[in-house]
């Protein structure tokens, strides 16, 4: 799950209770994400390699944190996305599956 907010609100005020509680023997990892203002996007162009200071894409919402959560099913998983403090407190949750 990628856990995305609004750029203005990456602060640590939110109520994790819940959604911990829930993903209790799910979550198998979590981190929170530096800024977006101190990402370095590397890409490569006719063999050379380009950086750019920032963010791949500029958007309204940031990648504040990924939580790798093992879910049986894809409706476990927005049940689980559902109780994340990102979703209640206005942001969303991205849930990809993982390669196997």
């Amino acid at each position: 799950m990628l856990v995305c907010v609004p750029v203005e609100e990456t602060g640590d005020d939110a109520d994790f209770g819940p959604y911990l509680a829930a993903a209790r023997g799910h979550v198998t990892g979590t981190t929170r994400l530096r800024p977006a203002s101190e990402a370095t996007t590397v890409r490569a162009e006719g063999g050379e390699v380009l950086l750019s200071d920032g963010p791949y894409a500029e958007t309204r919402e940031v990648i504040a944190g990924v939580d790798l959560v093992e879910a049986p099913d894809l409706d476990a998983a927005i049940a689980l996305a559902s109780l994340h403090p990102a979703v209640l407190g206005g942001g969303a949750i991205e849930i990809r599956p993982v390669w196997k």
